[in-house]
C-alpha cells in the first residue's frame, strides 16, 4: 500500500513527522492509496475539501497532534503505520452540498463535511422561510440563524447549539435553530440524509444573513438549497476499537 504524509503547519505536528517520516518509505499524494494526515480536526477537514475540490479523493488516515481530535486516531508508536493504515475499519462519508444565491444574483457552490449554517450579520434578527422536499415547513423562524449538520458534524457546532448527536450510519440530518426567538420553543428536527433542504431569507436588504458551508462563507444570501450529496463519498480510516461510530455513541452520555 502507498502512503503518502501530509502534515499540519503546526509546531507540534511538525515535531510529531520528524520521527514518523523515517518509519515508512512515503510517496507523493498524487501517487498515494492513501493520506496519512498530522494534525487537528480542521486540519483534516482542510484535506478532505481540497481533495474535493480537486476530485481526486483517497481514503485519509488521521494522526492527532491537535487539539480535540474526534476524527482522529492516537499516536501508539509502538505499531508500524503501515500496519495500522492496513488493519483500519473503513467509515464512508458522503458531504452535503450547499447551493448558495446572494442578493445580487451571484450563485455559489460549496461542500460542507460537518454543516451548513445561516448566521445573521447584523444585530438585527434573522427571519428565514424553512422548506423541506419542496413544501414549506416554517414561514418564519427568527433567531441567530440555523444550521444542518450531518452525522459526523452533530457533534460539533451542532452539538454547541443544543442539537441531536446523530449515529453514524443513521442516514439522518440534524436541523436546529441557532438561538431561535420565535417559534421559541421550536427544538429543531431530525430528517432524512435524502431530503433537500432550502432556506428563503425573508427581509433580506434589512436583515443581511450569510450561509457557511463548513469555512467556506457567502455573504447576503437570499436563498439557500442544501442537499446531500451522494456522487461524493469521502473515507475516514479509524484504528480497530477506536472508531468513531463507538465516538459517537459514547459522546451521548457526557455529562
Amino acid at each position: 500500500m502507498k502512503l503518502a504524509l501530509v502534515v499540519s503547519d503546526s509546531l507540534q505536528a511538525q515535531a510529531g513527522a520528524a520521527a514518523l517520516r523515517h518509519a515508512h518509505e512515503w510517496v507523493d499524494p498524487k501517487a498515494a492509496d492513501v493520506l496519512v494526515v498530522l494534525g487537528g480536526d480542521g486540519f483534516l477537514l482542510h484535506v478532505l475539501h481540497e481533495m474535493l475540490a480537486r476530485n481526486q479523493v483517497k481514503p485519509c488516515y488521521g494522526l492527532n497532534l491537535g487539539t480535540v481530535g474526534f476524527l482522529m486516531n492516537g499516536q501508539h508508536d509502538e505499531m508500524p503505520i503501515a500496519r495500522r493504515v492496513a488493519e483500519a475499519h473503513r467509515v464512508p462519508i458522503h458531504p452535503l452540498e450547499m447551493r448558495a444565491v446572494t442578493q445580487g444574483g451571484a450563485e455559489f457552490s460549496y461542500y460542507a463535511i460537518n454543516e451548513v449554517s445561516l448566521l445573521r450579520e447584523t444585530r438585527q434578527t434573522a427571519k428565514l422561510e424553512v422548506t423541506v422536499n419542496g413544501q414549506v415547513r416554517m414561514e418564519e423562524l427568527a433567531g441567530d440563524g440555523v444550521l444542518v449538520a450531518t452525522s459526523i458534524g452533530s457533534t460539533a457546532y451542532n452539538l454547541s447549539a443544543n442539537g441531536p448527536i446523530l449515529p453514524l450510519g443513521a442516514r439522518m440530518l440534524a436541523l436546529t435553530p441557532i438561538s431561535p426567538f420565535r417559534p421559541r420553543r421550536w427544538k429543531g428536527a431530525i430528517i432524512p440524509e435524502s431530503a433537500v433542504i432550502e432556506f428563503r431569507v425573508r427581509e433580506a436588504a434589512k436583515r443581511p444573513v450569510a450561509a457557511v458551508a463548513d469555512q467556506k462563507e457567502v455573504r447576503d444570501v437570499k436563498h439557500v438549497h442544501i442537499s446531500a450529496a451522494t456522487d461524493k463519498e469521502l473515507t475516514l480510516l479509524f484504528d480497530p476499537g477506536y472508531t468513531l461510530e463507538e465516538r459517537i455513541f459514547t459522546e451521548q452520555f457526557q455529562v
